[in-house]
């Protein structure tokens, strides 16, 4: 893969996590956010479902440089989430999302930061 085309990939997350906190500071909490079950939760595990997606590229890839920013958990959780958002989208546990977005998810958009920066 082009080095600009890995780099749009870590943007791509980067942005996701952009709207996931938009979304949050608009319903004023992440556990007010996943309660819309119409708008907020579908906004909040389709970001999450990209950001695993844009994992996996990268991993597909061979970005492994790219990829040790990151830790391997916070790689191997998001796609983990991503298969049961996408196999049993009703049974997702949302005390495990809150706590990716209030937990993981700043790690993982500090992490992209720092690979954005460095380029």
């Amino acid at each position: 893969m082009s080095e600009t085309k890995a780099l749009q990939r870590i943007e791509t997350i980067a942005k996701k996590i952009g709207f996931i906190q938009e979304i949050v500071e608009e319903y004023g909490s992440v556990s007010d956010a996943l309660a819309d079950e119409a708008k907020g939760r579908a906004a909040i595990l389709m970001h999450l479902t990209s950001i695993a997606e844009q994992f996996d590229k990268l991993l597909h890839a061979g970005e492994l440089e790219l990829l040790a920013h990151f830790d391997k958990q916070d790689i191997k959780g998001s796609y983990d989430l991503r298969n049961f958002i996408a196999h049993d989208y009703e049974g997702v546990d949302l005390f495990v999302v809150e706590d990716v977005v209030t937990e993981r998810l700043p790690v993982i958009l500090e992490a992209t930061r720092k690979i954005l920066k460095n380029v």
